[in-house]
């Protein structure tokens, strides 16, 4: 099945990790992962603009996001992570994941007013990575290529973005992981795993609705509120459970929007996104907005508190993130 727009579906996917203790200067014998590679190298990827090439298999991993755990778990290859910074909640993993997270030492989760992750150059580095995952604003890609630390971000997390995202994206980079990590073979069989998933979540969503549907980010105990167009996984996500997204000729991943403009557009469905705390508090968000009791969603209790790595960026979680759209509001029908 093709995962090509205009209607990408997908349905959920466990999540797994498995870690190895290193302490800083840990000799390469005590920190040698159990999985293997092959593959051709030197492999080189293209990566937010910036070409970065890899002479061998990455064998020290250092997360400073949590997307790509997903990625790594289909390839059998987070034995190599040997340490994370950031937040990972409970939510998006099983018994299994969770207990292998708590394996793997994390530096720190502290994060700045704005909810940005606070890490210094030194604590990375003294773990002697061959690979960060994930860029953060007080540790890009330059200061580490400094001291010959290759990076990698969600190609939908880069400055540029993607220009409209969907689920080829998630296949995409996940054979682009394949590649660096030298687990084709395993890329091509969680590839088929997702096409069948998706072909499955396709058969139950049917044609699409003709109900409209937002997906927005609230700030919790007031503030603004954004909104996700059509660069954004959102809008596929949206499509895929059987909706029209309320922001469809907005060309943009993410805006402020208004109060004002959200009764204009009067969508059925609220999907909330939020990246940590009660789901009943960002519901509550929108709904002390002056004047949210006129939103027909809000009148119908049509809202949906998601977790954000559910909806961006495109990763095998937000399989999961559709398949739990479905499941609340009925292959949007």
């Amino acid at each position: 099945m093709s995962l090509a727009r205009p209607r990408p579906v997908v349905a959920a996917l466990a999540l797994g990790l498995a870690a190895v203790l290193a302490g800083c200067g840990a000799d390469s014998d005590e920190t040698a992962p159990t999985s293997t590679s092959t593959g051709d190298y030197p492999v080189t990827v293209d990566n937010c603009g910036a070409e970065v090439t890899f002479d061998r298999a990455p064998q020290r991993v250092v997360l400073l996001k949590s997307a790509a755990v997903p990625f790594l778990h289909e390839l059998g290859v987070m034995d190599r992570v040997t340490a994370r910074a950031g937040s990972y909640p409970e939510e998006y993993y099983d018994d299994a994941t969770l207990a292998e997270l708590e394996d793997v030492p994390l530096l720190t989760d502290e994060l700045d007013s704005s909810g940005h992750l606070q890490i210094s150059k030194e604590v990375v580095i003294a773990e002697e990575p061959d690979l960060v995952l994930g860029e953060v604003d007080n540790l890009a890609r330059d200061t580490l290529s400094a001291v010959d630390i290759p990076l990698l971000e969600e190609p939908a997390l880069c400055e540029q973005g993607v220009e409209h995202p969907d689920f080829d994206d998630v296949t995409s980079q996940l054979e682009t992981y394949g590649r660096v990590f030298g687990r084709e073979a395993e890329a091509e069989q969680a590839v088929t795993e997702l096409e069948a998933r998706l072909a499955a979540v396709e058969a139950e969503v049917g044609e699409p609705s003709g109900r409209t549907a937002a997906v927005l980010y609230p700030t919790v105990g007031g503030g603004t509120t954004y909104a996700y167009g059509t660069k954004s996984m959102a809008d596929a996500q949206l499509r895929a459970a059987g909706f029209d997204n309320a922001f469809a000729d907005v060309d943009e991943r993410v805006f402020e929007v208004t109060l004002e403009e959200l009764l204009g557009r009067d969508p059925d469905v609220l999907v909330l996104l939020h990246s940590e705390g009660d789901p009943a508090d960002v519901e509550k968000a929108i709904g002390d907005l002056p004047g949210a009791d006129e939103l027909t969603a809000v009148a119908n209790g049509d809202l949906m508190p998601q977790l954000f790595n559910f909806t961006e960026p495109p990763t095998p979680l937000t399989v999961e993130g559709l398949e739990r759209i479905v499941e609340r509001f009925g292959a949007g029908s």
